[in-house]
Formats: structure tokens, C-alpha cells, sequence
């Protein structure tokens, strides 16, 4: 391999020549052998997006040459493009501020912008591409930036097609009345569809809460530079790049109130990933509930049918495993450990900067990825293709002794209980419990026990 010489106020570095990282991203690499969590590319592309709109308001400001913002700028459009996803190597185990991932972009950008234009060595990483910013205000920025992004982009879009799956289930399965279940008993009757909406408002409540978390992120921490203070920014720099930034993406991105809390706190994203945790916490529920109801097919409740998407088993033929709800729930347990990664390290940092950034940004990106993918897979995978056991279904409704409860209004708790417990321990039917007691004749029983009724549901109206 070829190498060429680059300098820091270190010293001198060999960089790769086919390379356009320079010495700071190099001494990175050689320093932090640690791991093989790089850091996401999500993050290099909102910095790319960060100092696109900072060349745009410096030039505007006076303070960069129209040659030097043009090719800054076109540099960053590249970047945006895909085309030099291989110059970023670093891995999250790096300094907490995020500095070396700041300067690996910031070299990038210097040294081929100025190819751009034509000039080597024109632009210089720092003084060009790193003018009115510092690491410490342009890293937290680009984490608002690609977490928003990445909601909207992957997230949301995932949440509306799953909900769009349950409400269809819900309204297939309305009229499929079946046994409920609480503390793992039989419970009161219910309609499937019911139940499914139960999932449904679970997963469209969560979306919401998201929704609602996602605008902390539009504060923008760019303009308070290496403390707060915003020194060697003009006043107005951190307002008018996000308002240059909110052109640029389409989002709606504000300069923080008070810089002090936007490098020193990151409360807005340990409240946004509440939020996640909140619908993984939901998912694992809804996943946990499919693979009970559809477990079996001959020993366990048996009431749905699930895709069969691959062989269960390496040696038991025929099996059917639930493949798709051990995956998701999977995903929620990684979401619940992100969580704690990112309220510890949120909490950390001393004085006026965090310095726990890369972790915190890599679990929640993290957290974005599996909870969108996990739900596309699991919508398209297995919930889509759920079906009814009617037989099953029937079967077990049928047998249940919680039907007993529609009698309480008629002959009272005690009794009631009475004629259950008779049925259970002599093993016959609720019916022939209750008309053996002398509490109830058959055409009472009839009239008072329907499930339908029970399940808060319109009687059926007869065909004619």
C-alpha cells in the first residue's frame, strides 16, 4: 500500500494515499483498536448535512470565500450521495465528545473540496470546514439531526404499515368470539377483533408518543462552539444554520434556547428513547400474546395459525416455530439495554460538556434500526398472515366455566361460584352444573349465557 504524509500539531502521520482522511483520523485509527462498532454512517451524513448549511452561512456571513463554500458544499453533497462511505472508518470507542469523527469529516471535506476546486491543500479541515463550530457543538447536532432523520425516514413509515396490518385484523376477526384470559385463567369472553385492537392502540399510542418526543430533537446545539459561550462564532451563526439546515432536510430545526444545557445535557434524547423503549416494551407484548395464542399445535392453545417461513426444528419434523416473535422479542430486550446505556451515559460528563456522545448516539440510531426492521419483518412475516383456529377457538369457549359470570346478575356471586366449582370438579359442563343446581332452568341458561352478549357485541341479526 502507498502511503503519503500528513501533519497534526502532533506531528506527522502516514495516511493511506488513496485516502482522503489526514492525520488527526488517521491517529484515531491507531489509537482505538477497540471493537467493531463504527460509527454510524447515519451520523457522518448529518454531519455532512451540519457542514453544508455552516460553509452556506459563512459565506453569507462574510467569513468564507464563495470558492471555498462552493466546493465545501459540493464536497458535502458527495458525501450525502454515498460516494465516499469508506473514508469514515472510526469506530464509536473514541474520545466521549466525538472530536475524532468531527475532524475524520472534517478532512475529508478539506481535502476533497479542495480537489474540487482545484487547488491542493486550498481548504484546510479546521480554520475552512471547522469555522464557528467545535466538536462539542457540532456532534450533539449531528445526533439530533440523523435521530429525527432516521425517524422519519425508517421508523414512522414502519409503525403506520403494522397498524395498518392490526386494524385489518381487527375488523377480519370482529365477529370470532372467544375465551379471554387474565393472570393466565380463563376469563370473561371476547372478540378477537377486540383483542387485536387491544394491539392496535398499543402500537398507534406508542407512535404518538414518539411523535411527540421526536420534537425535542429540532433544538440544535450548533452556535455554542466549545463551551456555550459561542466563542469565535458570530452571534447569529448557531440561528441562522438552523435555519439553513431546516431548508436543506425539510425539518423544522430550531438553535437552542441555552447552548450551556445543549452541550453539557442530552435529557431531549434519554426522553425521546422513553419513548422507543415504550413501543418495544408494546411489541414484545403484542409478540409474546401471538406466539401463546398460537402455540401448539396439539398441546398448547392453539386458537391462531401462524406462517410456517422456515423448518422449526433440526430434528423434529414438521415443527412450526415462532420464529418472527422471538425475533422481535429479541429486538425489545436490545431496546430495554440501549435504554440503560443511554440513561447512564446521559447522566455522565462533568461540567460544561458530555462526554459519553458516541455511545449514547450508537445505541439509539441502534434502537431506530432494529425496532423499524424488527416490525417490517414481523407485519409482513407473521402478523399479515394470521388466521383463526375456529374449531379451536369453539372448542375452548365451550369449556370455559367464566361464562358463569353473566349469571350474577340473576342468582348472585355465591351461587354462581357455586355452580362453577360443581362443574369443575365433577368435569361436566357449565350448562348441566347450573340446571343440576335447581339456581337455573335450561331456557334461563340460554337466555343469560351468550357470549356474544357477554363480549359487549350486537347480536347477529338472522338471515332470512
Amino acid at each position: 500500500m502507498d502511503y503519503r504524509i500528513e501533519h497534526d500539531t502532533i506531528g506527522e502521520m502516514m495516511v493511506p494515499v488513496d485516502k482522503y482522511w489526514g492525520a488527526q483520523t488517521q491517529r484515531s485509527l491507531e489509537n482505538f483498536p477497540i471493537g467493531t462498532e463504527k460509527m454510524p454512517i447515519e451520523i457522518i451524513y448529518a454531519f455532512a448535512q451540519l457542514k453544508k448549511a455552516a460553509a452556506f452561512v459563512n459565506g453569507e456571513l462574510g467569513k468564507l470565500s464563495e470558492q471555498k463554500m462552493n466546493a465545501i458544499t459540493e464536497a458535502c453533497d458527495e458525501i450525502l450521495q454515498g460516494k465516499w462511505d469508506s473514508h469514515f472508518p472510526l469506530v464509536v470507542w473514541q474520545t466521549g465528545s466525538g472530536t475524532q469523527s468531527n475532524m475524520n469529516i472534517n478532512e475529508v471535506i478539506a481535502r476533497r473540496a479542495s480537489e474540487i476546486a482545484g487547488q491542493e491543500g486550498l481548504i484546510h479541515p479546521n480554520d475552512d470546514v471547522n469555522m464557528s463550530q467545535s466538536s462539542n457543538d457540532t456532534f450533539p447536532t449531528a445526533m439530533h439531526i440523523a435521530l429525527y432523520e432516521e425517524t422519519e425516514k425508517r421508523l414512522k413509515p414502519a409503525i403506520k404499515q403494522f397498524k395498518k396490518t392490526l386494524k385489518k385484523k381487527t375488523k377480519e376477526f370482529k365477529d370470532v368470539i372467544k375465551i379471554g384470559r387474565t393472570h393466565l385463567q380463563d376469563a370473561t369472553p371476547l372478540s378477537l377483533g377486540q383483542e387485536i385492537s387491544g394491539w392496535y392502540q398499543m402500537v398507534a399510542r406508542s407512535g404518538k408518543m414518539i411523535h411527540r418526543a421526536q420534537k425535542q430533537l429540532l433544538s440544535l446545539a450548533i452556535g455554542g462552539t466549545a463551551v456555550g459561550t459561542g466563542i469565535n462564532a458570530d452571534p447569529s451563526f448557531g440561528e441562522k444554520t438552523a435555519k439553513q439546515l431546516s431548508k436543506q432536510t425539510g425539518y423544522p430545526f430550531v438553535s437552542a434556547k441555552n447552548k450551556f444545557h445543549a452541550l453539557t445535557s442530552h435529557d431531549e434524547i434519554v426522553f425521546f428513547h422513553g419513548a422507543l423503549k415504550a413501543l418495544a416494551a408494546d411489541v414484545m407484548k403484542i409478540a409474546n400474546d401471538i406466539r401463546w395464542l398460537a402455540s401448539g399445535p396439539r398441546s398448547g392453545l392453539g386458537e391462531l395459525t401462524i406462517p410456517a417461513n422456515e423448518p422449526g426444528s433440526s430434528i423434529m419434523p414438521g415443527k412450526v416455530n415462532p420464529t418472527q416473535s422471538e425475533a422481535l422479542t429479541m429486538i425489545a430486550v436490545q431496546v430495554f439495554g440501549n435504554d440503560a446505556a443511554i440513561g447512564f451515559a446521559a447522566s455522565q460528563g462533568n461540567f460544561e460538556l458530555n462526554v459519553f456522545k458516541p455511545v449514547i448516539i450508537y445505541n439509539a440510531l441502534q434502537s431506530i434500526h432494529l425496532l423499524a426492521d424488527g416490525i417490517l419483518s414481523f407485519d409482513k412475516r407473521c402478523a399479515s398472515g394470521i388466521e383463526a383456529n375456529h374449531a379451536v377457538i369453539e372448542k375452548l369457549m365451550e369449556q370455559s366455566l367464566m361464562l358463569v359470570t353473566a349469571l350474577n346478575p340473576h342468582i348472585g356471586y355465591e351461587k354462581a361460584a357455586e355452580i362453577a366449582k360443581s362443574a369443575h370438579q365433577s368435569g361436566s359442563t357449565l350448562k348441566d352444573a347450573a340446571i343440576q343446581s335447581g339456581y337455573v332452568t335450561e331456557e334461563e341458561y340460554d337466555q343469560w349465557i351468550d357470549p356474544r352478549q357477554m363480549a359487549n357485541l350486537k347480536k347477529k341479526k338472522k338471515k332470512k
